[in-house]
């Protein structure tokens, strides 16, 4: 049997678009990072782009966070029970504080 959590996947039009872009755009700023190390750019400049590529990695997290939260954790929610408390380990494990 297929658990409820697959059959809700699905991601909000707009947070999708968002994403998509966001992802484009990290994939040019990997490109980048490489040919910086294979040139053997300055590495403060090295650190600079990867850093770059964190802000660019930590904002697409938020997005597919949103997306989580008003699709499948809302539903999580409504059903309550073990529904619920999976949503909220799953909460847990994204910002990884289950294992603290």
């Amino acid at each position: 049997m297929i658990p409820e959590r697959r059959i809700l996947t699905g991601v909000i039009d707009d947070i999708k678009k968002r994403a998509r872009h966001r992802t484009s755009i990290l994939e040019g700023q990997l490109r980048g990072l490489a040919k910086m190390i294979e040139n053997e750019d300055y590495c403060m400049d090295i650190i600079g782009q990867s850093r770059a590529i964190q802000k660019a990695l930590a904002s697409l997290d938020k997005l597919l966070i949103e997306n989580h939260l008003r699709t499948h954790v809302a539903h999580m929610f409504d059903s309550g029970g073990e529904e619920r408390e999976r949503a909220i380990a799953e909460m847990l494990k994204a910002y990884d504080f289950e294992g603290r």
